[in-house]
């Protein structure tokens, strides 16, 4: 796993207040009981800041799943 996709679950696990959370780069929000528009909301948010970077609303929209997130996170912190 690579240190990206680490922080990542952290971040996961953390705004899903759930530790057991796992994730692959096919979850999607269908995959996770707690995954509304709130928390989807809270995941970006945190996403942004504990990766010290912004994501656009055209961004937003083009994610499908964990492993796009994965992609875009790694596009802006390379």
């Amino acid at each position: 796993m690579s240190n990206n996709q680490e922080q990542l679950l952290q971040v996961f696990r953390k705004v899903f207040k759930d530790d057991s959370i796992m994730i692959s780069p096919s979850t999607t929000a269908a995959d996770i009981d707690q995954w509304d528009s709130i928390t989807h909301l809270e995941l970006l948010t945190s996403v942004e800041s504990a990766f010290n970077i912004e994501i656009s609303g055209f961004e937003v929209m083009s994610l499908k799943n964990v492993g796009d997130l994965l992609n875009l996170v790694n596009s802006k912190t390379e």
